[in-house]
């Protein structure tokens, strides 16, 4: 009797447990999901599946939408999104945001304008200074080993002078009544200018008091009399490596087919403005070249090797080549030489391009680069709009440098650098902003003191492209600049990953095609280099026309790689 009571409590015992089983499932789908944890919970083997919702696949349906939404937003997020040395590149160039406020990790020794071309910075020793002027006390990170001041690991250098502003003041005002409003604020009045590219009396005032520059600036900003306050930025020169004597091939020649242009076009008669540092005039690479000087910073420094560098990357026409070797040049000395290299401000700029375009300027060589100026940038701005070509090195930060400016204006056309493999200059920038390239390393041109230099640096890329213009223009001077740049960059010989990139633009300038996709035009009647305004000093007004005197030893080279004849054709 006991077994058989135990035998039906059995029975009785597996169906009930067969039951709830039965019933489980529909008591699941009907249950709220609150519960369900609870009930899990009780088992410790699945504790942990309440915290992690996609355990469970019929909890994912009962999530709110908005909520469920969230997590594609997670997954469809890349590290591409986050700012990266290696997208600084691709910056927008018509960014408003100075670049003074990229991360200082970025370029932890000094900003990118002012790296030469082993990433080294070039400046004065002392405390990396950020971009409002002030200190940062940061560590510079160069290459070298020594910790005295100075050694690379201190070398810096401001991108603002660090005790001027730049004012846009009322015209009206007596120079007594502006200096005594400059003393109202603290300020001294260095110069100041009446601008017509602009439209505007520009003023340089220095602080006097010692106050912080944004201090200065707002309380100067307040007064009635002034229209705006600008910082006075700091630009260097775009030159890499040291300079010496060395072999006189030109193979930039060759590069460029300037031979072949030649025989269409010398620049006769075209005017480039060189804002440069001082350029030897007396040099026979460039005799009868210079139609006109200014010294926009009124001093007293010799030539400089940079300046002609880049006068005889453009015109030279006796031992060596230029690519308009019978262009003009308005020489504007605009960068004075520190132990840094050669430097110069946005009020200097500023006058420099005011004059340019006031003195007949056709195309305005910038072989410099530094931060976005609004002040310049206005200049450009009008400059462009008087139907004048710009042309600007893309400079020589390297690969991880935002992009600088003037190049990096929509109005300039930014020329990057390449060696004589057609492979890019390795401290050139790189950006959307790049049009052309053209060879910049290793360029053989003429020095202060009938000298001869072997330098390197997109500077002299983008004074090639600035002489192959004026090709273009003496071929047909109805161009307007957009169409210049048009015919550059479509005739230009593509580099690199097929059509345009960041490293060449549109490819390397080929000065043949170009000028004979020039329409060709009616012949215009000889104009004579325009002579100063009366009452102006310091001129070189002379004549343009002159015989091209035959390559020598330099283009010998050449002669075999284009099967084209040494000599230019005579006009």
């Amino acid at each position: 009797m006991i077994g058989k009571g135990i035998n039906r409590r059995l029975k009785a015992g597996c169906a009930a447990i067969a039951l709830i089983a039965a019933c489980m499932p529909l008591t699941w789908l009907d249950m709220p999901q609150a519960s369900a944890q609870a009930m899990m919970m009780r088992s410790p083997t699945v504790n942990i599946a309440p915290r992690t919702p996609t355990i469970n696949p019929t909890i994912t349906p009962r999530v709110d939408p908005t909520i469920a939404a969230r997590p594609n937003n997670v997954t469809n997020f890349t590290p591409t999104a986050i700012p990266t040395t290696t997208s600084i590149s691709r910056v927008n160039p018509n960014s408003t945001m100075p670049y003074a406020r990229f991360s200082p990790n970025l370029h932890p020794s000094c900003d990118a304008a002012y790296r030469d071309g082993d990433g080294e910075c070039q400046g004065n020793p002392g405390k990396t200074t950020s971009s409002d002027g002030g200190s940062s006390g940061g560590k510079s990170k160069g290459k070298g080993k020594g910790k005295g001041p100075n050694s690379p690991l201190n070398a810096t250098i401001s991108l603002r002078v660090p005790n001027e502003l730049l004012a846009e003041i009322d015209g009206a005002l007596s120079e007594e009544q502006v200096r005594a409003m400059a003393q109202r604020h603290g300020l001294t009045l260095v110069e100041s200018q009446n601008l017509p590219l602009i439209g505007a009396t520009i003023g340089l005032f220095r602080i006097a008091d010692g106050r912080p520059l944004d201090a200065a600036r707002r309380s100067f900003a307040s007064d009635g009399s002034v229209r705006d306050v600008y910082f006075n930025w700091i630009y260097r020169l775009q030159q890499t490596k040291p300079l010496s004597e060395g072999d006189p091939a030109q193979y930039a020649v060759a590069k460029l087919k300037l031979p072949q242009a030649h025989k269409l076009a010398h620049g006769m008669n075209v005017t480039i403005a060189v804002i440069d540092s001082g350029i030897d005039v007396s040099h026979p690479e460039l005799a009868n070249t210079i139609s006109d000087t200014f010294d926009a910073l009124g001093s007293k420094e010799g030539p400089h090797v940079h300046g002609t560098g880049i006068a005889g990357a453009i015109a030279a026409h006796g031992r060596l080549m230029g690519s308009a070797p019978e262009a003009r040049i308005i020489a504007i000395r605009a960068f004075s030489n520190t132990s840094g290299g050669a430097e110069s401000s946005s009020y200097i700029i500023i006058k420099s391009l005011n004059y340019a375009v006031l003195h007949g300027a056709q195309i305005i060589n910038m072989s410099f680069a530094g931060p976005k100026d609004m002040l310049i940038e206005r200049g450009i701005a009008a400059t462009a709009a008087r139907d004048v070509v710009l042309v600007a090195a893309a400079g020589n930060a390297g690969p991880k440098s935002p992009p600088l400016f003037p190049a990096a204006n929509p109005n300039v056309i930014a020329v990057s650098g390449t060696d004589a493999q057609d492979r890019l200059f390795t401290a050139s920038n790189r950006g959307v902003h790049i049009a052309l390239a053209a060879p910049g390393t290793d360029i053989f041109l003429p020095a202060p003191d009938q000298k001869y230099q072997m330098t390197s640096g997109t500077s002299f890329s983008a004074a090639y492209v600035s002489g192959i213009a004026a090709l273009l223009l003496e071929r047909n001077p109805t161009l307007k600049p957009n169409e210049v740049r048009a015919i550059l960059t479509t005739t230009a010989r593509d580099l690199g990953v097929p059509g345009k990139d960041d490293q060449f633009g549109y490819g390397q300038a080929d000065a043949f095609a170009a000028t004979t996709a020039a329409t060709n035009s009616p012949p215009v009647p000889m104009a004579t280099a325009p002579r100063q305004p009366a009452g102006e000093a310091g001129g070189n007004d002379v004549s343009v026309s002159r015989e091209l005197k035959a390559p020598g030893a330099a283009m010998a080279s050449d002669k075999s790689a284009t099967g084209e004849p040494n000599k230019p054709a005579a006009q």
